[in-house]
């Protein structure tokens, strides 16, 4: 690579690099905040908050890379055509390849790395954060426990705890059990916290009173300095994990397993994905290309290319919209997955055919000690 081919790479790779962050950083905001919904409600510590939010920045990261290549590329060669920068390139003698060949190179580079993250990272990460997300809903301790609030459990079981510390001791704990043969039991403790045995998850409360209504209506009254509540029945064991076709791996999504007894449309979305991950990575050179014929891709005009560039971004707007509607279409049409590489391939094919065909700018035909005469030479 020449040296001003290397200097062009660098104009082009800050922009690119700085776009890409703001852009994931306004991403991870916005998801953050379901997430920070379910974390607070289930009284999970500030850290898990911080796990799930970086386990889903890779996705985030690809989601946005198309766009920021674009607008990091526009950017970056309005800039240079601007400060006449390209001007000279050209009347230097290099050609248009040559001069658009860094932002392709570095479209590449972001293609391979796009793929690395749909291919690999953003599964494993997503099956982490499933796991997570898991643990969060099922945890006993966020489920049953309100801080402040009558909390029923489906197995009648209600728990009110005045306050709850951080360390997730419950204090001036109430709890009242209906049971199955129809008697009940009512617990008010000082303190009160949930353990996990190999049995099973217990309440271990302290300093209280516990009051017992058997079927025949016999009451019992037992004062405790510590009494263990089993929590047992009021567990879900019917909850289980499932992965999505996002937390897939493309190999599990293309060759499922065959005693999974998968249904067909979750058959057909596990295709769409597939081909999501394979044609996404498309668009980056697809819009680098929208980029790059806005501005140096039509006839040399001092007043700018605002028109060009309107152009170009409503067109990379309307190609993402298409082929996110191509994607939702083929989860129920796995015939059409084709379109979803057409979508990216055809206009950019377009575009670089007029990028290279196309009108020759001004500054494109002139190299300089060859077009250039002085002023008053014959022709």
């Amino acid at each position: 690579m020449a040296f001003i081919q290397k200097y062009l790479f660098r104009e082009l790779l800050t922009p690119v690099i700085a776009t890409t962050a703001a852009l994931a950083g306004v991403a991870i905001l916005s998801s953050s905040l379901g997430l920070l919904t379910v974390v607070v409600s289930q009284r999970q510590a500030a850290f898990t908050l911080f796990k799930l939010v970086l386990l889903s920045a890779p996705n985030l990261v690809a989601l946005v890379l198309p766009i920021s290549a674009f607008v990091a590329t526009l950017y970056a060669i309005n800039k240079l055509h601007t400060e006449q920068e390209i001007v000279v390139c050209f009347a230097a003698g290099l050609s248009r390849w040559q001069v658009v060949s860094p932002a392709m190179r570095l479209s590449a580079f972001a293609v391979l790395i796009m793929l690395v993250i749909n291919m690999w990272v953003a599964p494993a990460c997503g099956r982490i954060a499933r796991e997570e997300l898991f643990k969060v809903r099922t945890d006993l301790m966020g489920s049953i426990v309100k801080e402040g609030e009558f909390t029923e459990s489906p197995g009648g079981l209600t728990v009110y705890a005045q306050s709850v510390d951080a360390q997730n001791v419950m204090h001036n704990l109430f709890i009242h059990q209906v049971k199955a043969d129809k008697s009940s039991a009512t617990y008010d403790a000082k303190t009160g916290i949930m353990v996990k045995r190999p049995s099973g998850p217990v309440l271990l409360m302290r300093n209280g009173s516990n009051e017992q209504f058997t079927a025949a209506g016999t009451l019992n009254f037992l004062r405790f300095g510590e009494y263990t509540l089993d929590l047992t029945p009021y567990v879900d064991t019917q909850d289980q994990l499932a992965y999505k076709p996002s937390d897939m791996y493309l190999h599990e999504l293309v060759f499922a397993d065959k005693h999974a007894n998968l249904n067909k449309p979750l058959r057909r979305k596990m295709w769409a994905e597939a081909s999501a991950r394979l044609s996404t990575p498309l668009y980056i050179p697809a819009f680098v290309l929208f980029a790059l014929l806005a501005v140096i891709g039509g006839s040399f005009s001092r007043l700018g290319y605002v028109r060009r560039i309107i152009v170009a971004m409503v067109a990379a707007l309307l190609v993402r919209l298409l082929g996110v509607t191509i994607e939702a279409i083929c989860e129920n049409t796995p015939v059409l997955n084709f379109l979803q590489y057409l979508v990216p391939l055809v206009p950019g094919w377009i575009a670089g055919r007029r990028l290279f065909l196309g009108p020759r700018a001004i500054s494109d035909t002139a190299p300089l000690g060859k077009a250039l005469r002085p002023l008053g030479a014959s022709a």
